[in-house]
């Protein structure tokens, strides 16, 4: 069996679960945020349970609207509150705890590998990184999680992503899985689980393993999961989970397909609107006037991203008339970008630092484009009207084209920068 069919098994009790089957499996944590929340909530109340199945592991998160920017929002946000303090939820992240969520769940230590981790956000399958079996659903199914602590999957197929090589300079997760999905497609692993593998993946950070994951549902895939190697055992210890290396491991001839990506190959990567499959070579993306540059998000808001795009822009400047954004992941990321210097590099270079938010990767705030302009963003997703107007474009990068580009005006490369 592949890695998530071993954890899914384990799960329901099976010494065997066959892609294609349909189980009832416990779930370690439920996850909801303030736009998701209110829907999973309503439903949760209609199961006529007095509270939810364990305070300690449904988690909430205020994070996509916050800080609250209409009337709407902030309804939302309060009816989040007040039932995080009927039930008494000790996971409520709110004010100056909050953080983007996907950034937020791995560093306060709520992901373990093994961990079966449902959530009301399409890119809950970050957590996949750490070795659990994430994947996002709908409110209505993640309220029914909250009040039973169970949940019914279909168990998916599986693709073994085998990675070789050593990724170059300017090179991270983000280039890995834009350059992924431009191989499959949008919709080529539709339900099924993407498990990378390789001698390749040492040569990968946790944090860009965490990017990998986070966008892996953009090619349809249920999920992706990694091993669980040293590296990520230290990422573990640091936020105080103690795990040993690769506990679920996968039977050899466990998958349905497989695929190889030869890290020391890649190139920075541009995803060309309005898809990430349309992914290419920094190299090769046309000639642009960038309006908007966003850094930062559930994809690319960590401090491995912040450290790059501020050694891209250490010195530089962004363009005139461009509007240049950075978004720290978390309070953490924010407070230890603060203490490195980081926030004068941004605020030198002419950049607004916006508190941890999902705002303008939705089109939300913080960011939101207005019809005709152009951005270039370390997010996840550039469809149609993603981040604004309809007849807005969105080219996604990860964090040092993102720098780069913010002080040329255009779609640069780092190593033309620095």
């Amino acid at each position: 069996m592949s890695r998530t069919r071993r954890i899914l098994a384990e799960h329901a009790g099976l010494d065997e679960a066959a892609p294609g089957a349909f189980l009832e499996v416990p779930v370690d944590l439920v996850l909801a945020n303030d736009v998701t929340a209110p829907l999973a909530i309503q439903e949760f109340g209609r199961l006529g349970r007095e509270t939810v199945f364990d305070p300690a592991r449904v988690v909430l998160v205020l994070d996509h609207f916050t800080p609250n920017r209409d009337v709407a929002s902030a309804e939302q946000c309060a009816g989040v509150r007040r039932f995080a303090l009927e039930h008494g939820i000790e996971r409520f992240y709110d004010c100056g705890e909050v953080g983007i969520e996907h950034v937020l769940l791995p560093e306060e230590g709520l992901v373990r590998p093994g961990d079966v981790i449902i959530g009301a956000d399409s890119h809950t399958c970050t957590y996949g990184a750490l070795g659990a079996f994430a994947t996002g659903m709908g409110s209505t199914d993640v309220g029914a999680a909250m009040g039973t602590g169970e949940t019914w999957i279909k168990v998916p197929e599986a693709i073994e992503v085998l990675l070789t090589g050593r990724p170059r300079r300017w090179v991270g997760g983000k280039d890995v899985i834009l350059h992924l999905i431009g191989a499959l497609g949008v919709d080529g692993a539709t339900y099924r689980s993407l498990e990378f593998t390789g001698e390749g993946v040492s040569a990968l950070s946790v944090e860009g393993r965490l990017t990998i994951a986070n966008m892996v549902i953009e090619a349809g895939a249920k999920n992706g999961i990694f091993p669980v190697d040293g590296q990520a055992v230290d990422f573990l210890a640091s936020v105080g989970v103690d795990a040993v290396a690769a506990p679920v491991e996968p039977d050899r001839f466990g998958y349905s397909g497989e695929m190889t990506v030869d890290l020391s190959a890649l190139e920075p990567q541009v995803a060309l609107p309005s898809l990430p499959e349309n992914a290419v070579a920094v190299g090769e993306a046309p000639t642009v006037r960038l309006d908007q540059v966003v850094i930062g998000s559930c994809t690319n808001g960590r401090m491995e991203d912040l450290r790059s795009a501020a050694e891209v822009l250490k010195g530089n400047r962004a363009a005139p008339g461009l509007r240049l954004i950075v978004i720290p992941g978390s309070a953490r990321v924010y407070r230890q970008a603060l203490d490195e210097g980081l926030f004068d590099v941004f605020l030198d270079a002419g950049a607004v630092i916006s508190p941890p938010t999902c705002g303008p990767c939705l089109g939300g705030h913080m960011g939101v484009l207005a019809a005709g302009e152009k951005a270039l963003s370390t997010t996840n997703r550039n469809f149609v009207g993603r981040m604004g107007h309809r007849d807005s474009e969105v080219y996604l990068s990860n964090p040092a084209v993102a720098a780069a580009s913010a002080v040329t005006g255009s779609i640069t490369d780092p190593g033309e920068i620095v």
